[in-house]
């Protein structure tokens, strides 16, 4: 279990969106780090069905909706080449925060509500495990935040 960090400096630039930014598009298969190496399963949206819009897109971490098979779950979304890791291509991943099988090739609609963060790189999986977690919990807060305003 990696340890409690304080991640606050990295969140400076956070921002809901006036607009959620849509993106629909098949569970291919990633890297495979998600579920095995951190223990946080992503699905990776089709960067050729999202294509320009998904190469538009600003890299960093993202709260929002996930829609899978008609029931929406909470998600935080990293967009970007993982610095950790040194990918060689841009991805877009979601992590629904909820337990479920795998469903690669199911379409997905995802709706980013707001940015959370740039990209970091961190010194160990520890560090990156921890600042995930950090992205968990306060798109947690985001979506009860922007749901209780709506009441």
């Amino acid at each position: 279990m990696s340890k409690t960090m304080d991640w606050t400096h990295l969140y400076s630039n956070e921002h809901k969106f006036s607009e959620a930014i849509v993106l629909t598009a098949e569970v291919v298969h990633g890297f495979k780090r998600g579920s095995k190496e951190l223990g946080i399963p992503t699905a990776n949206l089709s960067m050729e069905q999202l294509g320009a819009k998904g190469e538009a897109l600003e890299t960093g971490i993202y709260y929002g909706w996930t829609t899978l098979k008609g029931t929406r779950y909470e998600t935080v979304v990293s967009v970007g080449w993982n610095p950790f890791y040194k990918n060689e291509k841009k991805t877009v991943e979601a992590h629904l925060i909820y337990s479920l099988d795998d469903f690669y090739g199911e379409t997905i609609t995802v709706e980013l509500l707001g940015y959370l963060r740039q990209e970091a790189n961190f010194n160990g999986l520890d560090e990156l495990i921890s600042c995930i977690q950090s992205d968990i919990n306060l798109t947690k807060d985001r979506l009860i935040a922007l749901q209780e305003s709506r009441l």
